[in-house]
């Protein structure tokens, strides 16, 4: 049995997207307790690695092309291209391709044999596909993909126009039915838009999976390097993406963490320590 792979595909670029994809993928590892495989795949504007502190990543998604050119990737290559966050264990996280002017040379059977080789590796695959559909990474991520996650905001122009002529447009000329999205609008804690998201689910006529919500430390941590702090230790982003996740894990049949409380052994504990006074 192969991976879920859940692809994050943005209306509009610098609105979130892989951030929000990102902490999809931490909150199905912590919800699952398995491990869950991140890819950049932004081909000309990978900027995960800086939101998580790595200025000058060892590796990347074109340190790994001869493999992908080959077909030779194995799961345990890809293991050692990917990051291991700390405080995030269970997340692996393959950072985008650095080498923007190589973008148009990726091809879509270098992206299916990533994505191929992901899925034998990872109990849960997230992906972060980007928005341009002018790409093979986007375009093969997004025909493979057992979810589609499409981010947008509540500007006018990013949900209706944007998403109007990628997804309408262009996405079933790749053979991706436009109905098969779901829609995951980014709030900001300043004004993108009048729109809310029952308005915006009506316009684009795609079911909502939930929403991202952002703060002003948020984009502070973005730029400091420490969204992987921002996740675990502000109070909005540690419940960031828990909804959707747990759809998602559901959808999917990820084997789900049991919650110690909710567990007998603990309810006796927490009773017997009760008596004890403890």
């Amino acid at each position: 049995m192969t991976a879920p792979l859940i692809a994050f595909i943005g209306t509009t670029p610098n609105i979130g997207t892989t951030a929000a994809a990102y902490a999809a993928a931490c909150r199905i590892a912590e919800q699952t307790g398995g491990e869950v495989g991140f890819l950049c795949l932004n081909l000309k504007s990978a900027k995960i690695h800086r939101y998580l502190g790595s200025d000058a990543p060892a590796h990347t998604l074109d340190a790994i092309r001869p493999e992908l050119k080959s077909r030779s990737l194995t799961p345990r290559m890809l293991r050692r291209a990917c990051w291991p966050f700390p405080d995030e264990p269970g997340v692996h996280a393959l950072f985008g391709n650095l080498l923007r002017d190589q973008a148009e040379y990726f091809t879509p059977e270098e992206a299916e044999h990533l994505l191929e080789t992901a899925a034998r590796t990872f109990s849960a695959v997230v992906a972060d596909a980007g928005c341009c559909w002018d790409n093979a990474a986007t375009i093969s991520t997004a025909r493979r993909a057992d979810s589609r996650i499409l981010c947008t905001t509540g500007a006018l122009s990013h949900f209706q126009e944007d998403c109007s002529r990628w997804i309408r447009q262009v996405s079933p000329l790749f053979g991706v039915d436009p109905s098969r999205y779901e829609l995951l609008p980014i709030q900001t804690p300043w004004r993108t838009g009048g729109y809310k998201m029952k308005e915006i689910g009506k316009e684009t006529g795609l079911p909502l999976i939930g929403s991202f919500k952002t703060n002003e430390a948020f984009y502070d941590s973005l730029d400091h390097g420490r969204y992987g702090h921002w996740l675990k230790k502000d109070a909005a982003g540690a419940q960031a993406m828990s909804g959707p996740a747990e759809t998602l894990v559901k959808r999917h049949g990820l084997r789900q963490r049991p919650d110690v409380e909710s567990q007998p052994w603990y309810r006796r504990l927490r009773a017997h320590r009760g008596e004890l006074g403890v």
